[in-house]
């Protein structure tokens, strides 16, 4: 019997979480899908860890060497035979009425090609901090999608098989002849890269659920190594996105690149990188001093963290950091219920 929902979880070197994201994805409400798990040539236990794990619902694929994170959502999506596409990266996790709640979203809105969730965060070692990324739900053009991905990360997003056929496309590789959705020249970005995709060249609309069903986990390495890979990705996806969208990229390449400038600062903060994050944030202000006011408060509170956690003693800028937080979890609490959703739903 076909399942309705097909699972791809693609994995590399991820032993230490990859038992947890597996096991989120079984203890579901929603029975009926199976689990793709793409070891994209992990040289850890990762593969044994998969193997260990005994579901009639799970398949294994291998790459024999690492392909990259692209690479291994297209082998996945090839081997898939659902009717929708759920994407989970390995050290992600679910709550265990996500699909349900999926299935139930894009079952009663025909129009919507992707359906996301709210995701709560999670430290490095898996402990839920109660803050959340809050982003808009409904409403969203080709614009909003290319300055804020709404979408937030590699393992909120549940998408139409028509929907990706509707942008699929073959390698550019002359040795092999393959169907691609996830454009795998990139090593980041490919994932906003191909929602930008559906959004500014098809009629598929985007939509969010309220509830944080995504538990997305937080990195401990430091951003500073990774921020130049980063910001190359990302504007590869812009280069690319002027062949597709002209019209979009004229008039929005700007702010475009200063919210990205803008996460990645906020990046920054998270692995107590103070420096960077200054540049990075001054850097976004300069290239378009337009997001202080049309996004004033998080702009601010970017800014300030970033001064503070540079003036200030480590241990005396977690205590403020802590505060804060706190604060706004709260604060980020109260409108998830006043959106409807249960506390039950709410981690």
């Amino acid at each position: 019997m076909t399942p309705r929902v097909s699972v791809i979880m693609p994995i590399y070197n991820g032993q230490h979480f990859v038992k947890s994201a597996i096991n989120s994805v079984l203890m579901q409400s929603f029975t009926d899908f199976e689990l793709i798990l793409v070891n994209d040539g992990s040289t850890d236990k990762s593969l044994a860890i998969c193997h260990s794990i005994h579901d009639h619902r799970i398949r294994i694929v291998n790459h024999t060497q690492n392909k990259g994170l692209a690479a291994a959502k297209n082998t996945g999506i090839r081997h898939a035979i659902g009717r929708y596409i759920a994407l989970l990266n390995s050290a992600d996790m679910w709550h265990p009425d996500k699909l349900k709640m999926h299935v139930k979203h894009l079952s009663q809105s025909p129009k919507v090609g992707i359906s996301f969730s709210r995701s709560s965060f999670m430290s490095h070692k898996g402990r839920l901090i109660h803050f959340y990324q809050m982003p808009q739900l409904t409403g969203i053009t080709a614009a909003h999608l290319l300055c804020r991905n709404p979408v937030g990360n590699g393992s909120a997003a549940v998408i139409r098989r028509e929907t990706l056929n509707d942008i699929r496309f073959q390698a550019l590789n002359h040795s092999e002849n393959y169907t691609c959705y996830f454009d795998e020249r990139f090593s980041q970005s490919e994932d906003i890269e191909c929602w930008l995709r559906i959004v500014a060249t098809t009629l598929w609309k985007m939509e969010g659920i309220p509830a944080p069903l995504t538990f997305y986990r937080l990195s401990q390495q430091g951003v500073s190594s990774n921020i130049i890979k980063q910001l190359a990705s990302w504007e590869m996806m812009i280069d690319k996105a002027r062949l597709f969208a002209p019209k979009l990229l004229k008039r929005h390449e700007q702010d475009a690149r200063a919210y990205q400038l803008r996460y990645l600062a906020r990046q920054a903060i998270r692995n107590g990188q103070g420096r960077s994050a200054i540049q990075l944030i001054n850097q976004a202000l300069y290239v378009s001093p337009n997001i202080m006011m049309t996004e004033t408060g998080r702009t601010f509170i970017t800014l300030t963290a970033a001064y503070l956690l540079w003036v200030l003693p480590a241990s005396i800028y977690k205590v403020f950091e802590n505060i804060g937080q706190f604060i706004m979890g709260h604060i980020q609490k109260k409108r998830i219920s006043k959106d409807g959703v249960k506390s039950s739903l709410i981690s």
